[in-house]
């Protein structure tokens, strides 16, 4: 399983460690089962980062069945399944299937459309740009390669927003893509494994919105719209739950926040607790107890656009517990 997190803090590694994903049965992390690529996304570094971990994997592929690869939200999926026409790749490995998840809730909260006035404001400032909100066009684009589509937690909202988001979806798809749902995280995997589309076959045939940033140029390292993006990791000690909650709701209300997760420390409790935070729509809970060997402490990452560092920081440090 290959995991590849935006920002330099790997966040879901760790929690799936805490699941027992690349650990043998007694819980011990197993060398080669998990590989996690932080501090960059894959689809930019697909060199430096992506083609050695392969190269690992080519050369035990008599003991692997299946390769899960999970891109940071944040990825173009592209330019990472042209790769599989190195040779090196190609003569082992095929994609199987491109999936895209849909986070339901957030579709339906209009969270990837386009924002024509944030659009508009941008073009009066800059003339030479022509382009939809980069959020949107990263949803076409990773819809736009798609195999297999899951509409994820469709528990938290109404059939009638699930429909809704299907008809979003079935409009940026081929008619031969199917969509299924998912509930409460549950999935069969044998829904999302052999499907055989060998995907790197007729990639190339998909347009996007970010076909002239590949080929050479970006196979090698460039950015195409990362730039547009900010990954900020904020560094507290033990803090309030409710204030930390109510302060990140705040801060989501007031920026363009997409994304925070992350592992915080409370006073007087044995236990990790999870924060995981989409759009406006939070969840927490805790996953496992802190170890002997670690320091209980707070490491949130927050993911947007045009992200203040420092302002972050400082916002949250009041939800700091004294003493």
């Amino acid at each position: 399983m290959i995991v590849n997190e935006f920002g330099e803090l790997g966040i879901d590694g760790d929690i799936l460690r805490g699941c027992g994903i690349g650990c043998d049965e007694d819980g011990m992390e197993q060398a080669g089962q998990l590989y996690e690529l932080s501090n960059g996304c894959m689809c930019c570094t697909v060199q430096e980062e992506f083609y050695p971990v392969m190269r690992e994997l080519i050369e035990r592929r008599g003991d692997i069945d299946h390769i899960l690869i999970e891109t940071s939200g944040l990825a173009l999926p592209k330019p990472l399944v042209q790769a599989f026409h190195w040779p090196e790749i190609k003569n082992a490995c095929t994609v199987d299937a491109v999936v895209t998840l849909v986070d339901v809730p957030a579709a339906a909260a209009g969270q990837f459309a386009a924002n024509p006035q944030a659009v508009d404001e941008q073009r009066r400032a800059d003339p030479n740009l022509d382009h939809e909100s980069p959020l949107h066009e990263l949803f076409e684009d990773q819809l736009m390669a798609a195999d297999l589509v899951v509409l994820s937690k469709t528990d938290l909202v109404a059939p009638a927003a699930v429909e809704q988001v299907t008809a979003l979806v079935r409009e940026e798809l081929p008619a031969q893509v199917k969509v299924i749902a998912s509930d409460n995280g549950r999935l069969d995997l044998e829904l999302i494994l052999g499907l055989s589309s060998a995907s790197e076959e007729t990639i190339h045939l998909r347009e996007s919105h970010h076909d002239h940033e590949e080929g050479e140029e970006h196979e090698h390292g460039d950015d195409h719209d990362h730039d547009l993006f900010d990954s900020v990791v904020v560094k507290l000690p033990s803090v309030d739950r409710e204030r930390l909650l109510a302060t990140l709701q705040e801060l989501v209300e007031g920026h363009a926040i997409y994304r925070i997760k992350g592992f915080v420390a409370l006073p007087g409790k044995p236990m990790r607790l999870v924060v995981h935070g989409v759009g406006q729509r939070f969840d927490s809970y805790f996953d496992r107890r802190w170890s002997a060997d670690e320091t209980p402490s707070t490491h949130l990452v927050l993911i947007g656009q045009a992200l203040d560092a420092q302002l972050l920081q400082d916002a949250l440090q009041a939800a700091v517990v004294e003493g």
